[in-house]
């Protein structure tokens, strides 16, 4: 009897435990028990601080992090080397985690509450090490769950290069690489963890480049032609046309070359211009508007021109369906609390922002749900929205009140302040994925509304055309 007892209660052990593992609180646990060492990967791209199509350490590291979790590699998807696919599993549904991981140029930071250059080219100001790392540990964590329930059905991670500006999701959407999947998931650092409808400007971007005539500027100005003068011609026209567009719009610009001396008329020039607006016809319009007055440029100073175009994103389309599950996901996950030494950093950076004291309430909570937005960004996750049913959210990766793209969002993110904020991004994604893994009648309604927001007869047309990847845009 006594043995008998003690078998039972083996059995009741063994079957307890294995039941454990397949649940989903034993899956956000591991999580948990994991996120050194995905705090580790995150800092190491933070450190890599590689722009667009250059991300080769970066990518690489994410690849290999996959591949030994069991995912098999496509690599250099879609003409681009950076760019991958990672998966796991098979059959339908087909969920896919897409990640970033490009730095921005210029913006080279230490991890420290002052600004103070790491001396690098570029720095991670939008936290795409912490996007493309969270993402990462969601994969392999829905696949750890699939594994355990040996549930039908494919994870897969979309490695998404040059977000900022190069639009690589536009060539994978383009590639047809989105195509037979049934729901895509994503989020993005920031100042407040929120799951509530997204939004996005479209946008399409490229350089203007100006050819002219060197002289001696001084010695025979006459026989020179300025290209300089072609892109200043230029920017008047498009600042005059300002006046003329819809308010919503957005335009801005960088002269990327200008000349070499003062006394040398300079026989090459370039202009980097975006447009931007919640409606992509509105942005192909404006575009349109802006060649001509580059058109109108060269020949009035007499030079010549010609253009490229850089990338081209649609606007969002968000799901509701899909939003308030991710909502409640991490409504159940919530915010974070800060150590001492991390509030200490925290009132350093409000200060740097003009703030007395940092007000931590958007990390420790989750912002109330709401069904609409205001775009104020662009994003190449708009062209996936409009292939595939498509959702996601922010969590407080930075000290609240810091603005993306700017030194104290670089600072943040090379500290412990951006691996908690990752870790509840990763959870987040896990257990919305696994929801979907288990109701595929949430991934029916979810496909409804996508059909009818975005029309039944709707045809994809990429804005950047059928260009290659600017695989040296950032060069």
């Amino acid at each position: 009897m006594r043995k008998t007892l003690i078998l039972l209660a083996v059995l009741s052990t063994s079957i307890f435990s294995m039941n454990a593992q397949k649940s989903e609180k034993d899956i956000i646990k591991k999580l948990d028990q994991k996120s050194a060492d995905y705090g580790n990967i995150a800092q190491n791209i933070w450190e890599f601080a590689e722009m667009g199509y250059q991300e080769e350490q970066s990518s690489g590291l994410l690849q290999k992090t996959l591949q030994d979790a069991g995912f098999t590699i496509k690599k250099g998807v879609a003409g681009i080397p950076t760019a991958f696919i990672a998966e796991y599993g098979s059959g339908s549904p087909v969920i896919a985690i897409m990640g970033e991981y490009d730095a921005l140029p210029g913006l080279s930071q230490k991890a420290v509450a002052e600004k103070e250059s790491a001396g690098a080219a570029a720095g991670h100001a939008c936290g795409h090490h912490l996007f493309g790392t969270a993402s990462t540990a969601a994969a392999i964590s829905t696949k750890e769950w699939l594994e355990a329930n040996k549930s039908k059905g494919t994870i897969r991670f979309y490695g998404t290069p040059a977000e900022e500006g190069g639009s690589g999701k536009v060539f994978m959407v383009r590639e047809g690489l989105f195509n037979d999947v049934d729901i895509a998931l994503h989020w993005h650092p920031g100042a407040q963890n929120a799951a509530s409808a997204g939004a996005a400007l479209a946008n399409k971007s490229a350089k203007f480049r100006f050819y002219g005539v060197s002289a001696h500027a001084a010695a025979s100005p006459e026989k020179g032609r300025s290209a300089l003068d072609g892109v200043e011609a230029m920017n008047m026209m498009i600042n005059m046309m300002r006046e003329h567009i819809p308010q919503e719009a957005r335009i801005h610009y960088v002269i990327t070359a200008g000349g070499k001396a003062p006394n040398v008329v300079p026989d090459f020039a370039e202009v980097y211009y975006y447009a931007r607006h919640n409606r992509r016809d509105v942005v192909i319009d404006i575009f349109d508007r802006m060649v001509k007055a580059a058109e109108g440029a060269a020949l009035g100073t007499g030079t010549t021109m010609d253009y490229e175009m850089i990338g081209g994103t649609h606007e969002l389309l968000p799901n509701l369906t899909l939003q308030k599950v991710m909502h409640d996901n991490l409504s159940e996950v919530g915010g974070m609390e800060y150590t001492a030494e991390e509030k200490a950093f925290a009132d350093k950076i409000a200060k740097s922002l003009g703030q007395e004291k940092a007000d931590l309430a958007t990390a420790k909570n989750v912002q109330p749900y709401k069904t609409e937005a205001r775009a104020f960004g662009s994003t190449d996750v708009g062209d996936v929205s409009f292939t595939v049913p498509t959702v996601g959210f922010s969590t407080a990766t930075w000290v609240p009140g810091t603005a993306a793209h700017s030194w104290q969002a670089v600072a943040a993110g090379g500290t412990s302040i951006g691996n908690k904020g990752m870790m509840i991004a990763a959870k987040t994604l896990t257990m919305t994925a696994i929801d979907l893994f288990k109701d595929k009648k949430l991934i029916e309604t979810a496909k409804a509304e996508f059909i009818e927001k975005r029309g039944a007869d709707f045809k994809y047309i990429p804005l950047l055309g059928d260009r290659a990847p600017a695989l040296d845009y950032r060069k």
